[in-house]
């Protein structure tokens, strides 16, 4: 076996042994020879369980579950200490997640982030504003809180969509009936104006819910035409890429994969029954949606005319994210998250080239 970028070989590929009932569970084992052709470039090495990349201009900014976010610029990775409010939680999958810089960040160094915390009455997420003061974050103000939090399920992705408005994935936070359930905030796609107040043209009077039906998605992406796509951890397999409209019921726990039922949208893509991908962040780039991979150890391109998949990046490990840019494709690994196995210098953010 092969494996390629674009259509340029990279990797020796090795063999991947995974064995789990649920998400992206269980070990991954896998030799250590890599081969690096000229096409992949190391960007940063030894992170700490990284999770979301951001970027602007040259600068990366790239947040670690244990609550740390990376700055890097000009060849120099400087870790920046994050100032919350509420104490993280360090249950599976939990953390420091979601980070999306604000619009007008050169001016404002304001971004936001979302995290999974424990106080007395349990575990939650929330979605914060976070000031940049020098090397440190802090929390300013909260938008949306009480996000229901699980022992797994968090959801936690974060992008500014096309029409300047924050969106968030939620998961069912491990109690699959809250997808279907109007009044919670769990198994949903969420839709917020920039300064944490209900959009008037949501699907939903009062509501912060943009789609709902969703198990545990972690990947948003638009096209050039502002379509949004999604993509989503199925049970036992069955993972999703979903084209997510307004006020749709994507059908968790009703039906999942190729299941079909009235009412209920099934995905674009989706692994099947026998297959496991983990999908987690995303990006769209000339006709594909590319995703990462955690199960799958690869990025997958997904081609939205010939409706067709094939990985472009493997052999480096659990994928967690990915930021393309022009022709390039920016990859991390999550290898230290206590599911992989991480080589020595795990995890890694990659500057791939997709030219032909």
């Amino acid at each position: 076996m092969r494996c390629k970028v674009g259509s340029m070989l990279i990797f020796v590929c090795f063999f991947v042994i995974a064995c789990s009932t649920d998400d992206d569970t269980g070990s991954l084992n896998q030799t250590e020879e890599q081969t690096e052709a000229d096409s992949v470039e190391v960007i940063a090495e030894n992170l700490d369980i990284p999770w979301a990349i951001e970027k602007v201009g040259d600068t990366f900014f790239i947040t670690e579950r244990p609550g740390t976010i990376v700055k890097i610029e000009n060849g120099q990775v400087n870790r920046q200490y994050v100032e919350l409010e509420r104490e993280l939680a360090d249950s599976a999958e939990a953390g420091l997640l979601g980070f999306a810089l604000a619009p007008h960040f050169a001016e404002t160094n304001e971004a936001y982030g979302y995290y999974t915390y424990v106080d007395d009455e349990g575990q939650f997420n929330r979605i914060v504003t976070l000031q940049l003061n020098g090397d440190t974050w802090i929390e300013e103000d909260v938008l949306v809180d009480r996000i229901p939090s699980g022992t797994y399920h968090h959801g936690g992705r974060l992008k500014i969509g096309p029409d300047n408005k924050l969106y968030a994935t939620t998961g069912d936070a491990s109690e699959p009936d809250l997808a279907q359930n109007m009044e919670s905030l769990g198994g949903n796609i969420l839709r917020l104006n920039i300064d944490g107040s209900i959009p008037e043209d949501n699907p939903f009077e009062d509501s912060y819910v943009y789609s709902y039906g969703h198990r545990n998605p972690q990947g948003l992406a638009w096209t050039d035409v502002g379509t949004l796509y999604a993509s989503e951890h199925g049970s036992n397999a069955n993972d999703e890429i979903n084209q997510i409209e307004a006020g749709n019921n994507y059908g968790w726990p009703v039906i999942e994969g190729n299941e079909q039922q009235e009412g209920l949208v099934t995905p674009i893509f989706t692994s099947g029954a026998d297959t496991t991908w983990a999908p987690s962040g995303m990006a769209y780039h000339d006709g594909k949606l590319y995703v990462a991979a955690l199960r799958g150890t690869a990025v997958l391109a997904f081609d939205l005319e010939t409706e067709g998949y094939e990985e472009v990046v493997s052999d480096i490990g659990r994928v967690r994210d990915v930021w393309i840019e022009q022709d390039n494709l920016y990859v991390v690994t999550n290898n230290t998250d206590g599911r992989g196995t991480p080589g020595e210098a795990d995890d890694i953010l990659y500057k791939v080239s997709l030219e032909k």
